[in-house]
């Protein structure tokens, strides 16, 4: 994801949010890095003004789970603790749950939202998570 602005995104970033299919086996600690760079794609935009959220949606169970974000050097990861993820789905079949996710961003007066995508949860065997 690219920007030309070091304080803020550009009027037309995020126009169009980045859809992202990210798998996550039940039980486990899943991370998502995402960096927010310059044009070049080396440097990493301002970001220290930024605010962030992620929280994911189990349309089922009707539950929403606030996942923990924390900054890099050049954008965020998302963390889904294991804690969390145990609780998605309630079989063992291959994929055990679908639930949608963001990314959310506040900046000075706005609200942006980067991502938006899909995490498919497969089933654990091992853990016995239920």
């Amino acid at each position: 994801m690219t920007t030309s602005t070091s304080c803020c995104p550009p009027s037309d970033f995020g126009l169009i949010p980045i859809s992202v299919k990210w798998t996550v086996v039940r039980g486990d600690t899943a991370e998502l890095l995402v960096d927010f760079l310059e044009n070049d794609e080396i440097t990493a935009v301002d970001f220290s003004t930024w605010t962030f959220a992620s929280s994911t949606y189990d349309p089922k169970e009707d539950a929403i789970d606030e996942l923990e974000v924390t900054t890099t050097a050049t954008g965020v990861k998302i963390t889904a603790p294991a804690e969390i993820t145990q609780t998605w789905g309630s079989s063992y079949s291959s994929v055990v749950a679908e639930l949608s996710f963001d990314l959310e961003v506040t900046y000075n007066d706005s609200v942006w939202t980067p991502i938006v995508g899909i995490i498919k949860v497969v089933g654990d065997v091992s853990g016995g998570g239920l």
